[in-house]
């Protein structure tokens, strides 16, 4: 069975994270399969939203680390960063519905949703410096505007969880739920979009999105760029080598 589950059904594509073995982590073939899923979607008139889900237990606990430094993404093409602008461009209503830990990727592509739900039980986390790395998916740019600028720190510098009642606090969600609710909440919602007209989503999706689409774009970009460097220094190759030891790391000479 496939680790991204895509189901279309009345005009709306439903995206699962479908590997609960290892808490949705989140591999190379998976991006290119969400990549071509949210492609597919742009283009197809039938399809007129799209939501991404995981379990009640867990939405994503991000990169997966064994595939990720097997196949480090090299340059803007890679899936992931091809993933990150499909969803920050995508221009119809993208539903997300949160359960569980949403970590690294799994929080940032939820600023890039128009309407988010979560669990009771969602746990969200940016942990990239503690990873010797550096925000990714314009987070650096659209959590300080979200939060606020010292919210955005604890959550970017410290790499500090936040849960759900926090998240509803700065808007990074819109509802939350009991767990067992949450999925079928946004399908509820999304049945809603998708019975609008189309047309008057994308214009309005458009206008609101226009005046900072293209400083996204820069700053994603230029995080992607700065992401690779850091992914070979020093810093990182500790912090993945004390993760695969099951050890803390030390960055006490770095």
């Amino acid at each position: 069975m496939s680790d991204i589950l895509t189901h279309v059904e009345d005009g709306i594509m439903t995206l699962t994270f479908n590997r609960l073995a290892r808490k949705n982590s989140i591999t190379t073939a998976m991006y290119t399969a969400l990549a071509d899923a949210i492609e597919q979607a742009q283009v197809n008139d039938r399809i007129r939203v799209v939501v991404i889900q995981g379990d009640e237990s867990i939405f994503s606990a991000g990169n997966d680390l064994g595939d990720f430094l097997n196949q480090p993404p090299a340059g803007e093409d890679a899936p992931v960063f091809r993933f990150l602008r499909n969803i920050a461009t995508f221009p119809k209503p993208l539903v997300a519905a949160v359960c569980g830990p949403a970590v690294g990727i799994g929080t940032t592509l939820l600023f890039h949703c128009d309407l988010v739900y979560a669990g009771d039980n969602a746990a969200f986390s940016m942990p990239f410096v503690n990873l010797g790395l550096c925000a990714e998916g314009a987070s650096s740019l659209l959590a300080p505007q979200m939060f606020g600028y010292h919210r955005a720190a604890e959550a970017l510098l410290l790499g500090d969880a936040f849960y759900a009642e926090a998240a509803l606090e700065v808007g990074l969600v819109n509802k939350v739920l009991p767990p067992s609710e949450t999925n079928a909440y946004a399908a509820q919602v999304a049945r809603k979009l998708a019975a609008k007209p189309i047309s008057s989503l994308v214009e309005t999706k458009r206008l609101m999105k226009k005046g900072q689409q293209t400083e996204v774009l820069k700053v994603m970009a230029d995080e992607g760029a700065i992401f690779g460097r850091m992914l070979r220094e020093p810093a990182a190759k500790e912090a993945f080598a004390a993760f695969m030891q099951k050890r803390q790391p030390d960055f006490s000479r770095l």
